[in-house]
C-alpha cells in the first residue's frame, strides 16, 4: 500500500507590516511626581536616563484595555476587517493572570474570533519575537494577516520607593499588523538568550511566597507579619535590576547583535531611513547609534523622553510616533532591537507601513 502524499501550505515570498497603532494612558507623571517616593531630582534622572515624563494607566485600565486600543488602531491602519486577522500574538509580561491568556481575550474583543491566540513572555525583546513569529506564520501560509501587540502595565509590578528601575517605567500598548508582501519586508530576525544572567532584571518574589505569606497570615502568623511589615512590603513581587550590568550588556553586546541583523538583511546603515531601540535608556540609544555608525540621515527613535520604558511595548509606540512626526520615513527601512530581562534579545529590519 503507498503511503499517501500529505499537503502543505502554499509558501509566500515575503511578509510586511501593513498597519500600526498605539494607545497611550492619559495619565502623565513627571520626574517631579517620581521624586516624591525616591531621593532623587528631575536633573538627575533627565541626565541618567533622558526620561522627563512617562504615561501611568489608571486603576481600572488592563493590559487587555490598552491593547484592544492599539490592536484598533493597526486593523484599521492595515485597512483589513478584525474578521481576516488569522492570529493574534501579544507580548506582556504585565497581564495579571497565568491562564487564560491575553491574546484570546484581546482577540475577542477586537472581533478576530476564532484566530489562535497566545501570550509571549520576552520582556522587552518580546515584540521583536512576535514579528519574528508572525514573519514566520505569513510566509508559512498559516495566516494571512497577523496582529502584533506588545502591552505593558509596568505601574503594577513597581514599588515606587525602590531606585534600580521604579522611575524609569511607564504603561501603554502598540500594535501592527504584518500581513503577505510581493516583496520582503520583514528582514530575519536576530534572536536568543543569556539565561546565566537570569537573575540581573526580575521580580522579587514569586508567586509562591505571596500564598506562603497569605496562609501564614490567615494563621495569624505574628512573625511572618512582622518581617513583612518591617520589610514594608506584603511581598506582592516588583521588579528590580542590577542597573550597571544591565547598561554594559545592552551597550556592547547588543551592539553586536544590531550590526549582525543588518549583515542577515543584506544592507548597511546606510540604507535605514531609522533606527528604532528599546526605550530603555537615552545613553543606552546613544551609545548603540555610535556604534553602528549611522549616518545623519538616519531618524533614531527617542520616545523614551516622553514615555518612559514602557517594555514590550516601547519598540511599536516608539515607531508609531516616529511615523507621525516623519510620515516621509513610510516605505523606508528600520533597525529595530528589543532586549531586556531574561536576559533576552531580538533584531530585525523591517520596512514601515
Amino acid at each position: 500500500m503507498s503511503t499517501p502524499t500529505l499537503k502543505q501550505n502554499t509558501l509566500r515570498s515575503g511578509s510586511r507590516i501593513w498597519g500600526i497603532g498605539a494607545y497611550r494612558p492619559e495619565i502623565i507623571v513627571s520626574n517631579d511626581d517620581v521624586c516624591q517616593w525616591i531621593d532623587s531630582s528631575d536633573e538627575w534622572i533627565q541626565q541618567r536616563t533622558g526620561i522627563i515624563t512617562r504615561h501611568r494607566a489608571p486603576r481600572e485600565i488592563s493590559v487587555v484595555d490598552m491593547a484592544v486600543g492599539a490592536g484598533a488602531e493597526a486593523i484599521k491602519s492595515a485597512g483589513i476587517d478584525a474578521s481576516q486577522i488569522g492570529a493574534v500574538l501579544v507580548s506582556t509580561v504585565t497581564h495579571m493572570y497565568a491562564t487564560p491568556s491575553a491574546a484570546a481575550l484581546i482577540a475577542d474583543k477586537l472581533g478576530a474570533n476564532p484566530a489562535p491566540a497566545f501570550d509571549i513572555s520576552a520582556a522587552c525583546a518580546g515584540y521583536c519575537y512576535g514579528i519574528a513569529q508572525a514573519d514566520a506564520l505569513v510566509r508559512a501560509g498559516t495566516a494571512e494577516y497577523v496582529l502584533v501587540i506588545g502591552v505593558e502595565k509596568l505601574s503594577d509590578v513597581i514599588d515606587n520607593h525602590e531606585r534600580t528601575i521604579s522611575f524609569l517605567l511607564g504603561d501603554g500598548a502598540g500594535a501592527v499588523v504584518v500581513g503577505p508582501s510581493d516583496e520582503p519586508g520583514i528582514g530575519p530576525t536576530v534572536w536568543g538568550a543569556d539565561g546565566s544572567k537570569w537573575d540581573t532584571i526580575g521580580m522579587t518574589h514569586s508567586l509562591m511566597d505571596v500564598r506562603d505569606f497569605s496562609e501564614q497570615a490567615m494563621k495569624g502568623d505574628g512573625v511572618a507579619l512582622a518581617a513583612a511589615d518591617e520589610a514594608h512590603s506584603t511581598l506582592w513581587p516588583t521588579l528590580r535590576q542590577d542597573g550597571q550590568t544591565v547598561f554594559r550588556w545592552a551597550v556592547w553586546e547588543m551592539a553586536k547583535m544590531a550590526k549582525k541583523a543588518l549583515e542577515v538583511a543584506g544592507i548597511t546603515a546606510a540604507d535605514l531611513g531609522a533606527f528604532v531601540p528599546h526605550q530603555a535608556n537615552m545613553r543606552i540609544i546613544d551609545e548603540l547609534a555610535k556604534q553602528l555608525k549611522l549616518p545623519e540621515h538616519v531618524v533614531i527613535a527617542r520616545d523614551i523622553a516622553d514615555a518612559g520604558n514602557t517594555s514590550a511595548a516601547s519598540i511599536p509606540l516608539a515607531t508609531h510616533r516616529l511615523l507621525q512626526e516623519n510620515p516621509e520615513l513610510s516605505g523606508k527601512l528600520s533597525l529595530q532591537i528589543g532586549f531586556g530581562a531574561g536576559l533576552v534579545f531580538g533584531a530585525q529590519v523591517v520596512r514601515l507601513p
